[in-house]
């Protein structure tokens, strides 16, 4: 699957466990906890991300840049946004 599409697939599937909210599921408690503790997890990720960079661990590199990315998805749609708005914005920075 292109990496594009998969991105889109895991976005959709934030937005329907925003809007279904599963018992048990790690992203309904993220919704639940609101956007500031998203926020404070997307920080957190991101440290972990340079810090598994600067320590030359490209597993971990690979690993925890899955978390930011998951994190900042679920960031976007609890504020009401999502990531084709991002790839908008980086299409007419660079388009």
């Amino acid at each position: 699957m292109p990496t594009l599409a998969f991105l889109s697939r895991l976005d959709r599937l934030i937005e329907k466990r925003e809007s279904e909210r599963p018992e048990g599921s790690y992203t309904t408690r993220l919704f639940e906890a609101g956007s500031k503790r998203i926020a404070q997890k997307v920080g957190e990720e991101g440290v972990e991300t340079a810090l598994a960079a600067t320590a030359g661990d490209d597993e971990e590199l690979l690993n925890e840049s899955a978390d930011l990315l998951y994190h900042l998805l679920v960031l976007l749609r609890s504020k009401g946004l999502d990531l084709d708005g991002v790839v908008r914005t980086l299409q007419e920075r660079h388009g």
